[in-house]
């Protein structure tokens, strides 16, 4: 089997070469405009981690091999990226399991209460807000659940499919394509994120508007608690009380392990329209996508870039806004919808070239060739460019939410102010739609700063703390889809009604009285 990159994203033969780190240096100075110190650093190799603090359970599934606990150490935020590439694993795992089944994972977690070790659930490891480091937490075991990796069941008349929590998206797009169908959510971590990853992180997929979260795609859920398994009845949809799968949506491993869902399916689409729409400003682009968001098109992308994103990821020249506009269906064809979108894009000054059609049931939204397949492309390397910027220099860090559409340009000026005084002048903020809804958009921003070398982190935080400061106070959601984990919790807390804070602790002391269930995020 590949081995992946104990530090970077992706596997250990596509780490960046010296070559790949010179063009990525290249090009990033090229495109942003920054001045970067012309420093080329090199990774750190494989460090000896200490040694384990609990002596591991008597179980074949388990290791405390130094590969996997060093691997399993962090997600992928940039702190995390740049720490590996430093080689400082502060607190690695102390084991990591691989439970082939539920009765392996049930075994796990008895050991782990009687013996009081954190269980902390690692699907693609792909968190990129503390959501899988077992920070500050004692003794842990990271418990990987990969081998959990099939399709059990396909119900073709309800379009459904029960499968299992460690499955990786492009693995579920295989199991489904032998029946014509597709789940149809592609997060850009899509690669080596999980289900039951995207169903604890409520994870934003594939579709811009409508069914924008795994949440929209979930029938039910099955997870494994030390008190019991917790699983909801699979119907389409019910009124009997709060809904257990409901309640295990966004619950990030404190409440449950979960081992499967029956998901809904569809068939694979076979009718799609494209078009890259320009226009002169980003406040005249948001007027239109709201237009269009609330005209009940439904649109399966609607992805707006404001002009210097637009620069970076589409080969724009920074004078225009770019949206990427897509219809696809598996039933019927979308011409008409297109040109009621186009209608109302030309009312607020957007321009196209030309509308692009086709077939096919691939990842991503309908984009093939000119600006709309550049941003795709950009948008599936991104995670692995990255892998460079500790290498030359750059910091980099991103940050969803969510806020009305009365709200938004007073909100957007905030925050993008906000950051560019944290950031004193050195360095860039972009924004995009990632997702829009009738009743406000998803903003998603991109920071870009020289880095002070050996001082990363500090940077990182203050432009973490700048967005998160800005982002309540104008009335936004701390997170709209990256999920809380333990770097988003100081301002999670102070979002959440307070009688709803203690709630949650109950339910959590119920189903896990010893706390061992992912210590720090949530509760």
């Amino acid at each position: 089997m590949r081995r992946r990159s104990h530090w970077a994203w992706g596997y250990a033969d596509e780490e960046p070469s010296a070559a790949d780190v010179a063009a990525a240096a290249g090009l990033m100075a090229a495109v942003t405009g920054l001045k970067l110190d012309g420093v080329v650093e090199t990774p750190a190799g494989l460090p000896e981690p200490p040694p384990p603090r609990v002596a591991p359970p008597p179980f074949t599934f388990c290791t405390t091999d130094p590969y996997e606990r060093i691997s399993h150490t962090y997600g992928q935020a940039y702190r995390d990226l740049v720490r590996a590439f430093r080689g400082r694993f502060d607190g690695p795992p102390d084991v990591v399991a691989y439970p082939d089944d539920e009765h392996d994972l049930i075994r796990v977690l008895e050991w782990a209460e009687n013996t009081g070790v954190a269980v902390v659930p690692y699907g693609g490891g792909t968190s990129v807000v503390g959501g899988v480091e077992p920070r500050d937490l004692g003794p842990s075991v990271s418990l990987d659940l990969t081998r959990l990796d099939r399709v059990l069941e396909v119900d073709e008349v309800s379009r459904a499919a029960r499968v299992q929590a460690g499955m990786l998206g492009p693995a579920i797009d295989r199991g489904l394509a032998g029946h014509g169908l597709t789940l149809r959510h592609f997060p850009q971590s899509y690669e080596f994120s999980t289900l039951g990853g995207w169903i604890a992180t409520r994870a934003g997929g594939h579709f811009a508007t409508l069914a924008t979260h795994i949440d929209d795609l979930v029938e039910s859920v099955r997870a494994l608690t030390p008190r019991g398994v917790w699983e909801s009845r699979r119907v389409p949809g019910s009124g009997a009380g709060i809904s257990p799968d409901r309640m295990l949506l966004g619950s990030e491993g404190a409440l449950g392990v979960i081992t499967e869902a029956w998901v809904r399916v569809r068939p694979r689409p076979v009718h799609r329209a494209s078009a890259a729409v320009r226009f002169p400003s980003f406040e005249r682009a948001a007027d239109a996508v709201r237009e269009i968001s609330q005209a009940g098109l439904y649109p399966s992308n609607c992805r707006l870039l404001d002009p210097v994103e637009a620069r970076l990821t589409s080969g724009g020249d920074g004078t225009y806004a770019l949206l990427m506009l897509a219809f696809e269906s598996a039933d019927h064809p979308v011409g008409a919808w297109m040109d009621r979108g186009l209608e109302i894009a030309g009312s607020y000054g957007g321009t196209w070239d030309e509308v692009r059609t086709g077939g096919g049931g691939g990842q991503g939204g309908g984009q093939g060739g000119g600006q709309g397949g550049a941003w795709k492309d950009a948008f599936l390397r991104m995670p692995y460019l990255r892998n460079a910027y500790p290498a030359i220099g750059l910091v980099a860090e991103t940050f969803e939410t969510a806020i009305t559409w009365d709200r938004f340009p007073a909100f957007h000026a905030a925050v993008t102010g906000a950051v560019r005084d944290a950031l004193g002048g050195a360095g860039i903020v972009t924004c995009r739609f990632t997702f829009t809804y009738p009743d406000g958009p998803a903003p998603y921003f991109t920071v870009l700063t020289p880095a002070r070398r050996g001082d990363e982190i500090a940077q990182w935080d203050g432009i973490k703390r700048a967005a998160g400061e800005a982002i309540l106070a104008a009335g936004g959601t701390i997170t709209h889809h990256h999920a809380v984990g333990r770097d988003h919790r100081p301002w999670y807390d102070r979002q959440r009604p307070d009688p709803f804070a203690a709630a949650l602790r109950a339910a959590k002391a119920a189903v896990d009285p010893a706390g061992v269930l992912n210590p720090g995020v949530l509760v």
